[in-house]
């Protein structure tokens, strides 16, 4: 028989208690291992496509072809993307680049303010466009900005001006949405407009008589705003050519508002072909 001392014994009795501990440390940090610790994410927000109508510092709406106008902010990680040239690695496009006027493609992200900008993509002749309009360097624009600026905004001086041609394009009941034969007339209407030396396109929205004044002026701004936005992006009516939308409510009515023919009349849009009394001829 063999024996064994205290001391050893005890020895051996702490080494056989410490190994269960440190295989399970062992363990411990296998599992902390495999942890992922996940950082907040974005939320992806939708595409938006449209004109930049308004700008305040970081700050963009966009109007789509619809009427629709979005809030967009612009963060430090907002990326450009441009296409036709213009731009390099020296000179990038920047949240300076976007200027009113332009049509631009917005993927965004949501947060608790609202959307933020995660990549804007524009062509840069758009911007050349806009950019023009800005600094008014532009020969043709030059020639025609006392005239813009006499009308701009204003309607009693319409007497100042000779209408060459009006397209009436049409609206169902409480939408501002373009009907593809809308889309059809309205370039159609371009094309005849740039035949002609000088020419500005007016464009007025109207409604019917259905709804509060409050509720018809907002409808027929939307409607001006559609029409508008489809002659630039679609039918390439240049933006140095138009003048400032109006929204004229259910005033000046082409029909008779207690039938339903009379407001299907109503409900519309009128794409005025204007040239100066003092440029007609030139």
């Amino acid at each position: 028989m063999r024996f064994i001392s205290g001391k050893t014994g005890a020895h051996i009795a702490l080494t056989m208690m410490a190994m269960p501990l440190a295989t399970g440390l062992h363990a411990q940090d296998a599992v902390n291992a495999n942890i992922v610790v996940n950082a907040p994410t974005q939320t992806p927000g939708p595409e938006i496509k449209g004109v930049i109508t308004a700008r305040n510092e970081n700050r963009l709406k966009v109007t789509a072809l619809d009427g629709t106008a979005t809030i967009i902010d612009l963060g430090e990680t907002t990326k450009y993307k441009t296409s036709g040239g213009g731009f390099s690695k020296k000179n990038p496009a920047t949240g300076a680049s976007l200027l009113n006027g332009m049509p631009v493609t917005i993927k965004t992200w949501q947060s608790e303010a609202g959307l933020v900008a995660n990549q804007v993509s524009f062509k840069s002749g758009d911007y050349k466009t806009a950019l023009m309009i800005h600094n008014a360097t532009d020969q043709r624009f030059g020639e025609q900005t006392a005239a813009t600026e006499a009308l701009k905004g204003r309607m009693g001086d319409i007497d100042k001006y000779n209408i060459k041609a009006t397209t009436n394009v049409y609206f169902d009941t409480g939408k501002a949405v373009l009907s593809p034969q809308a889309r059809g007339e309205l370039c159609n209407a371009a094309t005849r407009a740039e035949g002609m030396n000088n020419a500005l396109i007016l464009v007025v929205g109207y409604t019917d008589s259905v709804g509060s004044d409050e509720y018809n002026q907002v409808l027929s701004e939307k409607r001006a705003n559609a029409v508008i936005n489809y002659l630039q992006q679609a039918c390439h009516w240049k933006p140095y050519r138009m003048l400032t939308p109006t929204g004229m409510a259910k005033a000046d009515p082409l029909a008779d508002n207690s039938t339903e023919e009379g407001k299907a009349q109503n409900r519309r849009v009128a794409v005025n072909v204007l040239v100066s009394k003092g440029l007609d001829g030139l």
